[in-house]
């Protein structure tokens, strides 16, 4: 409500600069500090617009040494209403997907290229969602980036320099949890050596509230409204997935009560918790939190039941299909799992998992997003989820009350 961070990267060292205004009064000109990127930060500043006022739409305009851009965009931000006490919170929406996967052929497989369909952005785009979301995979580290700062950096700016992704950038909040892929190798896990590396690049690369329970990580919460996201980590704290003996964990006992304690304290009708692995799909395959980690698993659901923690629903990605899982725990709360999978990565052929918890025709194997729309009174919130393909044509569509 009081302060919108701004996010720039130059492709050599410059000066950088932002001016913003509220829509409609130019006159009015407030200018961002200054400040002058390097390579050591991936020529990336990060500026906090600090004279902005609850509820309001701003524009804004970015200026490189001095020298005032333009785009083919629209460049500009709204604030977050201040509604408490006042109003019923205000209906908004949020865009989210996972694996978005960015060609570059000198350093991708032979054959057929893994990414496509990159419209998926303008579609996205053309929803106009208050907020994105970015489910992990969100970059796809190679075999020639991850043992390097150098490689590590380039792939997070090869993927973000997308032009079809600069609209939606621009243009509103996004925040990120991530997964294997823009961690390191496939399935990685707490033994990465270069997880500093990938940590360091995830803080620069996006403007999540913060990073890390105690510098730790790179747990996260964020509040848009009367909705809270609980952003968790399943790759610095986690086992190998073949360990033999001792504690099978993909959270990590800090992770795991931090995350009991927020969702305990939490006055939020729904409880999204963004995670990068399925958490209810009962199939024991591939990373699915069923699979190697299960008495963990268990743990985190006998706690919500416990804890009588009602609303929650995981917002999950990695399959590279998207499904919605439900499952009702002993205390008759419904606990839900959004997966929402691939964004432009290559797409499952075939899905053959025996999940116990899908919900008939939910299962899409397709390039696809999805977007929740938050509505209704204070006290009876209604959460629409859509999925849509890559040219935002509708595939499916569900509705889930707030629990009374």
């Amino acid at each position: 409500m009081k302060e919108v961070l701004l996010w720039v990267q130059t492709t050599g060292e410059a000066n950088v600069q932002f001016a913003y205004w509220e829509e409609g009064k130019e006159v009015d000109l407030f200018l961002t500090e200054q400040i002058h990127t390097v390579k050591e930060n991936a020529y990336i500043a990060k500026i906090v617009a600090d004279r902005v006022l609850p509820g309001k739409t701003y524009q804004y305009a970015l200026f490189i040494n001095d020298q005032k851009l333009t785009f083919d965009y629209p460049t500009r931000f709204k604030t977050q209403q201040l509604w408490q006490w006042r109003t019923d919170p205000p209906d908004f929406s949020v865009a989210l997907g996972s694996c978005a996967y960015i060609n570059e052929t000198p350093y991708d497989r032979p054959g057929t290229p893994y990414g496509g369909d990159y419209q998926i952005f303008t579609s996205i785009q053309a929803k106009n969602p208050d907020v994105m979301l970015w489910l992990g995979d969100n970059t796809y580290l190679r075999e020639v980036d991850w043992n390097t700062r150098t490689g590590i950096f380039h792939r997070y700016t090869h993927t973000r320099s997308l032009p079809e992704m600069q609209p939606l950038l621009a243009s509103r909040p996004n925040y990120a949890i991530l997964d294997d892929h823009d961690y390191g190798s496939n399935d990685s896990d707490r033994s990465f050596i270069h997880k500093d590396i990938t940590k360091e690049a995830f803080e620069l690369f996006w403007g999540n509230p913060g990073f890390g329970i105690e510098g730790e990580g790179l747990t996260s919460k964020f509040q848009f409204n009367d909705i809270e996201f609980f952003l968790l980590d399943d790759r610095t704290f986690q086992s190998p997935n073949h360990l033999k003996a001792g504690k099978k964990t993909i959270l990590g006992k800090q992770q795991l009560e931090w995350l009991m304690d927020a969702l305990a304290s939490s006055k939020s009708p729904f409880k999204m918790i963004a995670i990068g692995g399925q958490v209810l799909n009962t199939a024991a395959v591939f990373e699915n939190y069923a699979n190697h980690h299960a008495e963990e698993r268990a743990y985190l659901l006998k706690r919500i039941e416990e804890e009588n923690i009602t609303g929650v629903i995981f917002l999950t990605g990695d399959r590279h299909h998207s499904e919605l899982s439900k499952y009702t725990n002993k205390a008759g709360n419904v606990v839900y799992d959004l997966t929402v999978s691939p964004l432009t990565a290559g797409a499952s052929k075939k899905v053959d998992d025996v999940n116990e918890y899908r919900v008939p025709n939910t299962l899409v194997m397709q390039h696809n997003f999805g977007v929740l729309d938050f509505s209704g009174p204070r006290k009876a919130r209604v959460l629409h989820i859509q999925i849509y393909d890559a040219d935002g044509q509708a595939l499916w569509d569900y509705t889930i009350d707030q629990a009374k």
